[in-house]
């Protein structure tokens, strides 16, 4: 007799260009096989966010689209996407219902608990605790999540240091309730750069004797691009050792306002806003230096794929940042809303090819067996396994 598949139901707010919706694209199709079935709920992208599809596409998974499932709080959407949800979960029957992002997590975890779903799991990839909203509203939603985990078979965090954020700063859960399952990625087409493609720089019209310093992310407040152009200014205009160029790679709500800004910042032609960009493992292969700002981050996509391509970090110390890269060995951190610091650090390696290529394969050592797409979904499997272990002895009353 064949044994059913375990069937899982994941569902993300929206796949939009980062961490969250990679993870949940490779877990979906890797979990479609002997084993399991898995279906993949999500909701639209805004206007202004690059979306992922393609990634979908390319890894054979066709998500289930809620339109109701918006980014933005409101009622009357956020109830019918509640509703959907609940339609969605009792037309699949899902043995697990897993949810990622602080949205879909509320919605999904609240119709899984009425459509009676054996295992709830949900994995915070970041927080909203911090650096999205002001304290009033991030204290209403921290008393939700605390309350959601009551329903919650297991938190999943992507650091330790999340978890030390979720545990015992917030204190939304206990020690044994709380998972760290580290972010896996798809880094084999990394792991192979070596030098300078020529490709990004001749569409930018940037020199091969330039010092390239990238930026890769949304541009949302929590980004925090602002201290990027303020440390460019910082470091050209303190004699450079070296001749620096400067792209922000990514797209949304805040471009306008941060080419507003660059402009009159005085840095002319040496900074590039250039958009979201597919042939990443092109951007990183001629970048010469990563860099990250932001306000608050889970696990940092960006940084792992530039280690994993052999190129240095500078990065501010938060969240799980410190997780990824080792301060002086693969790249240096920098105190939130240090620019000047952090204009210190991106000259010292501008001006230091040995140390760039000494820290970059220090940095492609550390990264590449801990955040593979193997190692993610063999950890899931066997977290997986467990849930279901347990629930069977709780119904069994063992």
């Amino acid at each position: 007799m064949q044994k059913n598949k375990i069937k899982v139901l994941r569902i993300i707010a929206r796949l939009n260009v980062g961490g969250p919706a990679i993870h949940t694209i490779l877990l979906t199709s890797a979990l479609n096989d002997s084993e399991y079935e898995s279906i993949l709920v999500c909701g639209n992208v805004d206007r202004s966010e690059k979306e992922m599809s393609y990634l979908a596409d390319a890894k054979g998974v066709k998500p289930v689209i809620i339109p109701e499932l918006c980014r933005s709080i409101n009622p009357a959407r956020d109830l019918s996407a509640f509703f959907a949800i609940l339609k969605a979960i009792r037309e699949f029957r899902p043995d697990i219902v897993h949810t990622h992002t602080a949205k879909a997590g509320a919605l999904g975890r609240a119709a899984a608990v009425v459509a009676g779903v054996p295992v709830r799991i949900h994995t915070f990839h970041g927080h909203i605790f911090d650096g999205y909203f002001n304290r009033l509203k991030a204290a209403v939603f921290l008393a939700i999540e605390r309350m959601l985990a009551c329903f919650t078979k297991y938190i999943i965090v992507v650091s330790e240091a999340q978890k030390s954020d979720i545990e015992g700063k917030y204190r939304i859960a206990g020690e044994g309730k709380i998972k760290v399952v580290p972010l896996g990625l798809e880094l084999g087409r990394y792991a192979g750069i070596g030098g300078r493609d020529g490709s990004f720089r001749k569409e930018l019209g940037i020199m091969d004797n330039a010092v390239l310093v990238s930026i890769i992310g949304r541009l949302v407040p929590v980004k925090n691009h602002r201290m990027f152009i303020d440390a460019a200014k910082i470091a050209l205009s303190e004699a450079p050792a070296a001749d620096m160029r400067f792209v922000v790679v990514g797209d949304g709500e805040g471009r306008a306002e941060l080419e507003e800004y660059a402009a009159g910042s005085g840095l002319g032609g040496r900074i590039v806003f250039c958009g979201w960009k597919e042939d990443m493992a092109g951007v990183y292969a001629d970048s010469d230096i990563v860099a990250l700002t932001s306000l608050n981050e889970g696990t940092p996509v960006a940084l792992i794929e530039a280690l994993a391509s052999g190129r240095p970090v500078v990065s501010t110390d938060v969240g799980g940042v410190r997780d990824v890269v080792q301060d002086g060995k693969a790249g240096y951190l920098v105190a939130s809303g240090d620019a000047r610091a952090f204009a210190e650090r991106l000259r010292d390696l501008a001006a230091d090819a040995a140390k760039r290529a000494s820290f970059g394969a220090a940095g492609r050592g550390s990264v590449m067996g801990r955040y593979s797409s193997e190692r993610l979904v063999s950890d899931i499997k066997r977290l997986y396994t467990d849930c279901l272990i347990d629930y069977n002895k709780d119904k069994r009353g063992v």
